[in-house]
C-alpha cells in the first residue's frame, strides 16, 4: 500500500524553496558545486541547480557522486575530478536522509579536499539517524517507523514521494 506524501507540485515548491535557501547562503559567492548522490539524489541536485540558475547569477557546476548505498564504505567516485571542486563551495544533495550512512560517507569523501563552504540538502529527512549528520536544507522532516519505507519517484511531469 502506498501513501503519497508529496505530490509533483509540492516537490517543485520544496525544490524552489531549497534553491532560495542555498542562494541566500551563497549569495556573495560567484561559484557553487552541486553534488548529487547517484540516482534520485542526483536528479534532485539537477532540479535544485536548474532553479538556482533561474534565480541567481552564481556559476553552477553539477557533480554526480557514485556511492554503493548497501556498502557506503566502498570506494566513492565523482563525475568531477578533485581539482574541479577544490577550494570551492559545495552542496551535497540526496533524496532521503534515513540512517545518515550514505550522507556521512559521501561527506567523508569530500573532506579529502579543501572546500570553502560545505552544506547538505535532502528532500526528505526521516529522523532515524545512526550517524551524527544533519541536512542544512531539507524539504520535509518526516517521523516514520523503522518498518516504513520512503520512496522518491522523479518523472518529468509526475514526480511524487510515497510511504510504504
Amino acid at each position: 500500500m502506498q501513501h503519497i506524501i508529496l505530490s509533483h507540485k509540492e516537490i517543485e515548491h520544496k525544490t524552489k524553496r531549497i534553491a532560495y535557501q542555498v542562494y541566500e547562503t551563497f549569495a556573495s559567492d560567484s561559484e557553487l558545486v552541486i553534488a548529487g548522490i547517484s540516482n534520485s539524489g542526483f536528479v534532485f541536485a539537477q532540479k535544485i541547480a536548474k532553479q538556482l540558475e533561474s534565480i541567481s547569477d552564481i556559476k553552477i557546476t553539477i557533480c554526480e557522486v557514485n556511492i554503493n548505498k548497501q556498502n557506503p564504505s566502498d570506494k566513492i567516485t565523482t563525475s568531477l575530478s578533485e581539482e574541479a571542486y577544490a577550494n570551492k563551495n559545495l552542496v551535497l544533495v540526496d533524496d532521503v536522509l534515513n540512517s545518515g550512512a550514505t550522507l556521512i560517507y559521501a561527506i567523508k569523501h569530500f573532506l579529502n579536499v579543501p572546500l570553502n563552504k560545505f552544506k547538505t540538502a535532502v528532500l526528505i529527512d526521516r529522523n532515524h539517524k545512526k550517524y551524527p549528520v544533519k541536512a542544512d536544507f531539507k524539504g520535509l522532516s518526516l517521523s516514520t517507523s523503522l518498518q516504513e519505507h520512503v520512496q522518491v519517484v522523479f518523472e518529468d511531469q509526475n514526480s511524487y514521494v510515497y510511504l510504504s
